[in-house]
């Protein structure tokens, strides 16, 4: 007999970052999992522009990606592992401005990025983590938006694992060297 799991939204501390899981059905042979259905998120009231580009990255445990928040919307989703999210409104014009939401993330569970929100992850399972973007524009090197350290401490992300600051595969020299939140919020 399958279980449906249905498809459910959670506002955050951060306007316009939604937590979304997914519709699935379990059952003996797995489970399937809706990625996306536009007649779900307009029931939920969540208007998406189309996207334009689809990435998946592969993350070794351990890892930390970001704090990236490019000039588009991104639906971001975990397609096998496990990963700790974190997301910073940097927004200059947001009432949540500064704001930082953190949860964990699996299977089933997506997050809809507004633009100008900061995304980043750190991989913690005993696998890699593949993590789904969906943007609403085509990424180019060098486009408009803002990065912040992902180990700024005024952020107060709890990353699970330990990080070594030294060993570029587990955190890249650019992420290590964006601005903390008080000097991209006053650049902004």
């Amino acid at each position: 007999m399958a279980e449906i799991i249905e498809f459910e939204t959670q506002q955050t501390t951060i306007e316009g970052l939604a937590l979304i899981r997914m519709k699935q059905v379990v059952e003996d042979r797995g489970t399937v999992r809706e990625f996306f259905r536009a007649s779900a998120f307009a029931e939920a009231g969540i208007p998406l522009p189309a996207f334009r580009q689809v990435n998946v990255t592969e993350t070794n445990p351990g890892a930390i990606r970001g704090m990236h928040g490019e000039s588009m919307v991104k639906l971001i989703a975990i397609a096998h592992g496990t990963a700790w999210g974190a997301w910073v409104d940097a927004r200059a014009d947001s009432p949540t401005r500064g704001a930082v939401f953190q949860t964990a993330l699996e299977p089933g569970v997506q997050i809809l990025v507004p633009e100008g929100v900061c995304n980043g992850f750190q991989s913690t399972g005993e696998t890699p983590t593949q993590y789904v973007y969906c943007f609403t524009e085509e990424w180019v090197p060098g486009m408009t938006g803002v990065a912040i350290s992902p180990l700024d401490p005024a952020l107060g992300i709890q990353w699970p694992l330990p990080v070594d600051v030294d060993d570029r595969s587990r955190i890249s020299e650019k992420d290590l060297a964006a601005p903390s939140l008080a000097e991209a919020l006053a650049r902004a």
